[in-house]
């Protein structure tokens, strides 16, 4: 039996900023951001929406292929660089990018992370992933994606490196005596890490991060991938479709953190899709709204990326042909998981089971008032099925909007969420402590 919530703790709440938003139709609404896209004031207007609402970070995912343009295109600006201008924007939410261990080295990965540490005074988690598609991989030098236990090994020793190269500068080896020096040379030290993916001697061209460590996100959901988050992550991103599912992965991964030696809080923050209106009927409305816009053909393109699998001749009205197991599949397992979920528990047909990916692809859903969104929340929260949610809004602006003005106000009330910031930095908002230098 899970114990009961500490009367102290709080929701952490970050905004996943994805194009027009998470709706695969969003971007066709007559109302929608479409042409604002590739325009950094409307990030930047995002950030200033989310820190209104006192949330912990604003998070972009990130892709290295094109794909379907023509169903929508969600990669217009990279992250660091939207994130430096929305830093400039803000004053104290978090600032979460994706970087991926597979397409950048360790050198590259603690400068710009670090950098923009420096730049945002102290506000930087860097989502750590190893990519999926072959696509991808081959931008990069590849013929295809790396088996996943390689890409993990490599995950591994890419984050072990980044910690060094940010450790390799004391924090007090800058003097900066006109007179004498700048800095103390034996306070800034090479790493000399030779491993099996990379030689990096050292050390950085950066002093020491404000944070020391910028917050470290994963979202493992192979054994593996648990496995990387429990030893190294300070946060970590969850697919969930229901508060059963959460609990499990919930109990599995604090587990793992617990059997790594750690003490850490690390928040786990399953992704979360709202419609909320002021009464039921509106908050569907709204859900109506977007779901008339998605072209089945699009749908069956998502779908297939999700499944790897060709089912644009597949019957919408027909129950969703058998997929092989779990076990079986070789993409990106969370995901899956959680369609053979859906499956499972609702047997949809395949229209049913396109409307229902069709905004965040599989994450819990919540649609309702705003009282009852902030009662399934708090549900999740006092049952340990998450320490947050990693808000995902179905249209942009709007669904944050609403989010804010409406549900924001209400967990505050219960006390379930801040009123003010009480930090300056991303680890303060989330719990965690300014680790020490490797040389202190």
């Amino acid at each position: 039996m899970m114990r009961p919530r500490n009367p102290d703790e709080r929701l952490h709440l970050n905004l996943f900023v994805m194009g027009a938003g998470h709706h695969r139709a969003a971007w066709r609404h007559p109302d929608s951001s479409a042409e604002r896209l590739g325009d950094i004031a409307y990030y930047e207007a995002l950030a200033r929406t989310a820190e209104r609402g006192k949330l912990d970070a604003v998070f972009f995912a990130d892709g290295m292929s094109a794909g379907s343009v023509e169903d929508g295109f969600n990669w217009h600006l990279e992250p660091l660089t939207a994130l430096s201008a929305m830093s400039r924007a803000t004053r104290h939410i978090g600032l979460i990018s994706t970087l991926s261990s597979t397409f950048y080295t360790p050198f590259h990965a603690a400068r710009l992370v670090g950098s923009l540490d420096h730049i945002s005074g102290g506000r930087v988690g860097w989502n750590v992933v190893t990519s999926m598609f072959d696509s991808e991989a081959r931008n990069h030098g590849y013929q295809a994606m790396p088996a996943h236990a390689e890409r993990y090994a490599r995950a591994e020793e890419f984050v072990q490196t980044v910690l060094a190269l940010w450790d390799s500068w004391s924090d007090d080896a800058i003097e900066r005596d006109r007179q004498g020096r700048y800095a103390d040379p034996d306070k800034v030290r090479r790493i000399d890490h030779h491993g099996e993916h990379f030689l990096v001697d050292g050390p950085l061209n950066l002093p020491r991060p404000p944070q020391g460590h910028p917050v470290l996100v994963q979202a493992g959901a192979s054994s593996q991938g648990r496995d990387l988050a429990a030893r190294y992550a300070e946060a970590i991103y969850a697919v969930a479709y229901d508060l059963e599912t959460a609990q499990g992965y919930y109990r599995d991964i604090k587990d793992r953190v617990a059997a790594a030696g750690r003490s850490a809080p690390v928040p786990i923050l399953p992704g979360l899709v709202t419609y909320v209106g002021s009464t039921m009927e509106e908050a569907r409305a709204k859900q109506r709204a977007l779901d008339e816009c998605l072209p089945v053909a699009a749908s069956l393109r998502q779908l297939g990326l999700f499944i790897e699998q060709d089912c644009s001749d597949w019957a919408l009205d027909a129950p969703v042909p058998s997929l092989p197991p779990l076990a079986e599949f070789r993409g990106p397992q969370g995901r899956y998981a959680t369609i053979l979920r859906i499956i499972e528990t609702e047997r949809p047909t395949l229209r049913q089971l396109l409307g229902r990916l069709a905004a965040g692809g599989g994450h819990c859903t919540m649609i309702g008032t705003p009282e009852s969104i902030a009662d399934e929340m708090e549900r999740w929260f006092r049952g340990r099925g998450a320490d947050g949610f990693n808000l995902m809004p179905p249209s942009l602006p709007g669904g944050i909007d609403d989010f804010v003005d409406q549900v924001v106000p209400e967990l505050q009330r219960r006390g379930l969420f801040r009123e003010e910031y009480t930090t300056t930095t991303l680890r303060g908002h989330f719990g965690l402590e300014r680790p020490a230098g490797r040389h202190s």
